[in-house]
């Protein structure tokens, strides 16, 4: 790739009250073959580079310049909080900032001025506190980019966990898992894993839902009615599935060996695991999307904002990963869905 234009990779702040701002000043502290465009903030950036006793250099963006490497600078786009923004103390005020700064990320990866978008963590209570229904990254990002079905993945070292479903309440979780919505989301996890990393014959396992996936319909029936004639359907179209498997015993390190990727039927079923084995490397990629996305794996941890505790792992393995991803799309057209 000698001779090529440098990847440009756009990251934001997110809660600008958490340790986004506070992840960023520290990625701008490293040397890099890509150019990293802050979506921030630039006053929020300055106050949290001195309150960390940092060095901080920055440059505005510009759309017309080519994208180029920087030695231990961040280019920035800038987006204006309206309020002051305190370290650790929320405010609604902010929350349209906050997704002005999805938007303009989101929207310049569309448009081709990004080759991925890299997000910070956000806080959705208060976004939803300032009268706007938001239930996370994933589900807005979609819904701005025309996507109908996004699929969460959180990758780790030797792990990918996919969720069937995402941001439900539990109580809503079984009605939510129909035949039509898992056949899609096994598709698109199947052809995510193929065009984003490179897997050609991806091995799947499939959680069930209830404990020891149903035992043979004592323990539930989703298993029988939903789960099990999926995945049979789609091993017979070539699909390399296992399941429904008990959850209990689908991570064990023989099964995670013969595994490219887990299904959990929801949230708190299969990333627990992940975040146990993988805490502050793991990366939150999307897929379904007709952009690449990743972002971190915890959330705005109010009370590290400014005060130089925060670790910046899992965003920097999400700039990581969102390089990788990008460099294998521009080097492969066929990639880039």
């Amino acid at each position: 790739m000698s001779g090529a234009v440098p990847l440009r990779i756009a990251v934001t702040a997110g809660e600008p009250a958490g340790i986004g701002p506070d992840l960023l000043v520290e990625l701008a502290q490293a040397d890099r073959a890509f150019e990293l465009v802050a979506i921030a903030d630039p006053q929020v950036l300055a106050e949290r580079a001195c309150a960390l006793g940092l060095p901080l250099h920055t440059r505005q963006f510009v759309q017309a310049a080519p994208a180029a490497a920087r030695a231990r600078e961040l280019t920035v786009l800038e987006v204006r909080a309206p309020a002051p923004v305190v370290p650790g103390t929320l405010t609604a005020a902010n929350s349209r900032h906050v997704l002005a700064m999805l938007d303009a990320a989101c929207d310049g990866c569309l448009e081709g001025r990004f080759a991925a978008m890299v997000t910070a963590p956000l806080h959705k209570g208060v976004i939803n506190d300032a009268g706007v229904a938001f239930t996370g990254h994933t589900e807005y990002l979609a819904q701005r980019c025309g996507a109908r079905l996004p699929v969460m993945m959180l990758v780790a070292p030797g792990l990918r966990v996919a969720l069937a479903t995402t941001h439900l309440p539990l109580v809503r979780v079984a009605a939510a898992i129909t035949r039509p919505l898992l056949a899609e989301v096994i598709t698109i996890l199947e052809r995510g894993l193929r065009s984003r990393f490179r897997c050609e014959a991806p091995r799947i396992t499939v959680c069930g839902l209830n404990p020891h996936a149903g035992e043979g319909g004592h323990l539930g029936r989703e298993e029988i009615d939903v789960i099990g004639p999926v995945v049979q359907a789609l091993r017979a179209q070539g699909m390399r599935l296992r399941g429904p498997v008990s959850a209990d015993t689908a991570f064990n390190p023989e099964t995670r060996t013969a595994t490219d990727a887990y299904l959990a039927m929801y949230h708190d079923q299969g990333l627990p695991v992940l975040k146990a084995l993988g805490f502050g490397e793991a990366v939150n990629v999307t897929l379904g999307l007709p952009i690449i996305r990743t972002s971190v794996d915890h959330g705005t941890a109010l009370e590290l904002a400014g005060t130089g505790r925060a670790e910046a792992g899992s965003l920097a393995a999400a700039v990581d990963m969102a390089v990788r991803m990008a460099a294998d799309s521009s080097l492969d057209p066929a990639l880039r869905r």
